[in-house]
């Protein structure tokens, strides 16, 4: 038994014509969301970084260093909008961690890297932030958690192809 199950009990008493199962799923990932970024909030908090700063760091780094990505490279990568990238940008350049530098295939653009000391803060903050993770997952079995990832991934890709709902 958790939380939502006394909530969909209620909304069966009081509305018994609908089918809230849906509200089951979809409050259980909530909830479970608010834990998850809490969690990964305060192992990050650590290195200084909240979540937003360190996406973007993360995805500099995965893309390989030392080469970099546009900022529309970063938006496509990402789900915030122009404006957000931008301000995260001038955040994370304030503070030394990324540098932005001509694009030598677009003199018009420009490239987003990260700086020596940006490499050594996201790549200090991944291993708590990876280590984090293990343990807000370690309440599900192996198994378990492969079974979810596979549900997950189904459920996510039907909005990536377009679905809306």
């Amino acid at each position: 038994m958790d939380s939502l199950d006394a909530i969909l009990a209620q909304w069966a008493r009081a509305r018994p014509d609908l089918d809230v199962g849906p509200m089951g799923l979809v409050g259980r990932v909530l909830r479970l969301q608010r834990h998850l970024m809490h969690g990964m909030e305060e192992a990050l908090g650590r290195h200084g970084l909240n979540f937003a700063s360190f996406d973007v760091l993360a995805t500099l780094r995965r893309a390989g260093h030392p080469g970099g990505l546009s900022p529309g490279a970063l938006l496509g990568e990402m789900m915030v909008t122009s404006g957000t990238m931008t301000n995260r940008l001038d955040q994370l350049e304030a503070q030394r961690l990324v540098e932005r530098l001509p694009n030598p295939r677009d003199g018009r653009g420009v490239i987003v890297r990260l700086t020596p000391a940006g490499l050594a803060l996201v790549d200090a903050a991944l291993r708590d932030h990876v280590a984090r993770q293990a343990r807000l997952v370690a309440a599900l079995d192996p198994d378990d958690r492969q079974a979810l990832g596979g549900l997950l991934r189904a459920w996510l890709s039907g909005f990536e192809a377009g679905w809306t709902g």
